[in-house]
């Protein structure tokens, strides 16, 4: 029995789409696939992000925090624990394209690619530094 495929959440040309591309696909073996109708970014195999929350509505980006950053971002109105990938330790942060403070979700995505990247993509970055885009 075949299963009908997953609308798309997003446009691939959505601005929060564009964005989130530019600023994942600048890690060592970032990959860009779309799973269950999201546009999801990885380490090789491992997701590092993933574009809208799974049964919300609003504009959303989940990423792996660092556990030492958990409960922090947990006391943030805009960070809360997203269905299914939440399980896992996943994380999401609210975002609206035009006013999101894109320097905090930069370094929540630097933190989550290092928290599932494998030692070569690490020794790679470490090498050659992801510099943040300016606006």
């Amino acid at each position: 029995m075949e299963t009908e495929p997953h609308p798309l959440r997003y446009e691939s040309d959505a601005p929060l789409v564009e964005r989130m591309r530019a600023l994942c696909m600048r890690y060592p073996e970032a990959a860009e696939v779309v799973a269950h109708g999201r546009f999801t970014f990885r380490a090789g195999k491992r997701q590092f992000a993933i574009v809208g929350a799974a049964h919300d509505d609003r504009d959303a980006v989940e990423f792996v925090p660092d556990p030492l950053e958990r409960e922090a971002l947990l006391e943030r109105a805009d960070v809360f624990v997203p269905p299914y990938e939440g399980a896992y330790g996943w994380l999401a942060i609210r975002v609206d394209s035009d006013a999101a403070d894109w320097d905090l979700i930069s370094e929540l995505l630097d933190a989550s690619y290092r928290r599932v990247a494998l030692v070569r993509q690490l020794r790679a970055l470490d090498a050659d530094p992801v510099v943040p885009l300016s606006d």
